[in-house]
C-alpha cells in the first residue's frame, strides 16, 4: 500500500500556510460569521442578547468562548428554515440529518455554500491519495442524507470519475468494483466488510479488487478495525469526519501519508475542545467534545455546535492545520451500564483482538428487573466452528470485565447472524422501558 505523498504544488496555499497567516484569516472570517448571524438569524441575536454579548466583542479567537452555545434541540426547535440566515430563494439545496428522535435537523445552501463544500470535500479526497483521473466508487447513500452528494461533488472537482451507486445492492456493489475497476471507494466502514463478505461469497478475493484506497466515515470506527480493512482488502484505510449541520463529510480528513488524526480544515471551520459537563473551552490536547463554528457559511451559519462527538485538538503535521484525534464516542451515544461509562467503540477493540470473532456486532441493553444488563452478539468468523466461537467469547467477556468494568453476557452467532446495515451500522439495540 504505497502512500501518495503529495507535491507541494499539488496542495491549496493555505494548506501550507503560517500559523500567523491562518489565524488572520480566521480571525477575519470569525468576525464576519458572528455578524451574519447575529444580524441575518433570530435564534442567534436572542441567544447573544441573553449572553451580553455581540459580534464586535470578539476581537480575537479566544473570544469565541463568549459566544453562546448551539445544540441540536436548537435546531430543531427552528424547524424547518428558522436557522438559515438568507432568504429561501438563495437556498439551492436541502439536506436533512435523519436523527434517532423527533424532527430532523435541516440544512441549507447557498450556491457559493456547494461550492465551499465542494472545494473542501475534494481538498479531502486528494489528502486521502485521490487525484484527478482517479475512478472514486460512492456508496455512501444518496439524498437527504450529506454523506452521497458531498462525496461527489468532491470527487467531481478533483477531476476524478464518479460512480455513484449509493448504498445497497450489495451484489451490483460488487459487480461494478469487479467490472469499472475504481481507485478509490467512500462508504461506512461496517458497510465495506459488507461489501467484502459479497466478494467473498462470489468467489473473488478482496485483496485482488482494484480499490487501493477507502475514505471511510459516518460512524465512529476504531484503529482495529482499520487494520482489519487494511488487510482483507490490501487498501489504505483512511477517516474522513463530517456532519451535516457544519457542512457534511469534508470539515476534516486524515492524511494518506501520515495517518495520525483527522486534519480539520480550519479556513472554514474553527474547532474548540470543551468540557462536556460545563461548557467551559479546554486547551489543545485535552480530551472533551468537539465544537464548531463556521467561517464561511452562508445560508446555515453555525456558532459553537456542540457536535457530541469526543476527540482532542493536536498540533499540525501533515498540513499547516490543526488535527482532531480519531473520534472514539460521543457523549451522546455513551452508555451508562451499573454506573459505568462504555462506548461501543471499546467493545470493539475487544472484539477485533479475537481472531475467532468478525467484525459484526450488536450491543443490547435490557432491564428485566431493577439493574440495567448488557448483551453483546458477535459473529463467529468466516471458517471458525461453534467450539472455537464459544471459546473466544468467553475470552471476550473476561476482558470486557477486566478493561472495562462491567459484566456482559456475550453470545456468538453463526455468520450472517448480525443484520447487515446499507450505511451506519446500528450498533445498540436498547430494550430498556422507556422512562
Amino acid at each position: 500500500m504505497p502512500a501518495k505523498k503529495p507535491q507541494s504544488n499539488d496542495l491549496e496555499s493555505i494548506e501550507t500556510a503560517s500559523r500567523d497567516e491562518l489565524s488572520a484569516l480566521q480571525l477575519s472570517r470569525l468576525r464576519w460569521s458572528l455578524q451574519h448571524a447575529y444580524d441575518n438569524v433570530p435564534h442567534y441575536r436572542r441567544a447573544f442578547d441573553r449572553a451580553g454579548v455581540v459580534p464586535s466583542d470578539c476581537r480575537s479567537l479566544a473570544d469565541l468562548a463568549l459566544f453562546p452555545l448551539t445544540t441540536k434541540a436548537d435546531l430543531r426547535d427552528n424547524y424547518p428554515f428558522g436557522m438559515f440566515a438568507v432568504p429561501r430563494e438563495k437556498v439551492v439545496r436541502i439536506h436533512a440529518s435523519s436523527g434517532t428522535t423527533g424532527k430532523p435537523t435541516v440544512v441549507g445552501y447557498t450556491r457559493n455554500d456547494i461550492e465551499t463544500w465542494a472545494t473542501v470535500m475534494a481538498r479531502s479526497i486528494r489528502a486521502a491519495g485521490g487525484r484527478a483521473g482517479d475512478i472514486v466508487h460512492i456508496a455512501y447513500g444518496y439524498g437527504l442524507f450529506t454523506g452521497g452528494l458531498g462525496a461527489h461533488y468532491g470527487a467531481e472537482k478533483l477531476g476524478a470519475t464518479v460512480i455513484p451507486m449509493s448504498g445497497g445492492q450489495t451484489e451490483k456493489q460488487v459487480q461494478l468494483i469487479s467490472d469499472f475497476r475504481p481507485d478509490i471507494i467512500m462508504v461506512t466502514p461496517s458497510y465495506m466488510l459488507a461489501i467484502a463478505e459479497e466478494m467473498e461469497r462470489q468467489g473473488i478475493d478482496p485483496r485482488s479488487s482494484s480499490l487501493s484506497i477507502g475514505i471511510f466515515g459516518a460512524e465512529p470506527w476504531t484503529p482495529m478495525m482499520r487494520k482489519a480493512i487494511e488487510l482483507k482488502l490490501d487498501m489504505d484505510a483512511i477517516d474522513i469526519y463530517g456532519l451535516s449541520e457544519v457542512m457534511g463529510p469534508g470539515v476534516a480528513q486524515e492524511c494518506i501519508e501520515t495517518k495520525d488524526g483527522l486534519t480539520v480544515w480550519e479556513d472554514h471551520f474553527y474547532p474548540e475542545i470543551v468540557d462536556p459537563e460545563t461548557g467551559a473551552v479546554m486547551p489543545d490536547g485535552e480530551k472533551g467534545e468537539l465544537v464548531f463554528t463556521s467561517l464561511t457559511k452562508e445560508a446555515l451559519p453555525i456558532i459553537r455546535y456542540r457536535t457530541r462527538d469526543l476527540t482532542r485538538l493536536l498540533p499540525p503535521t501533515a498540513r499547516a492545520m490543526r488535527r482532531i484525534e480519531k473520534i472514539t464516542g460521543r457523549s451522546d451515544d455513551m452508555l451508562i451500564i451499573r454506573g459505568v461509562n462504555v462506548f461501543p467503540t471499546q467493545i470493539e477493540e475487544l472484539i477485533l483482538k479475537e481472531s475467532a470473532l468478525a467484525p459484526h456486532y450488536q450491543l443490547e441493553i435490557a432491564r428485566p428487573r431493577t439493574l440495567d444488563e448488557l448483551t453483546v452478539k458477535v459473529e463467529r468468523a468466516p471458517g471458525v466452528g461453534h467450539a472455537d466461537g464459544h471459546k473466544a467469547g468467553a475470552t471476550l467477556a473476561d476482558r470486557i470485565k477486566n478493561l472495562i468494568g462491567i459484566t456482559a453476557v456475550v453470545q456468538v452467532v453463526q455468520q450472517g447472524g448480525i443484520e447487515r446495515s446499507l450505511g451506519k451500522a446500528k450498533r445498540i439495540v436498547d430494550q430498556r422501558p422507556k422512562e
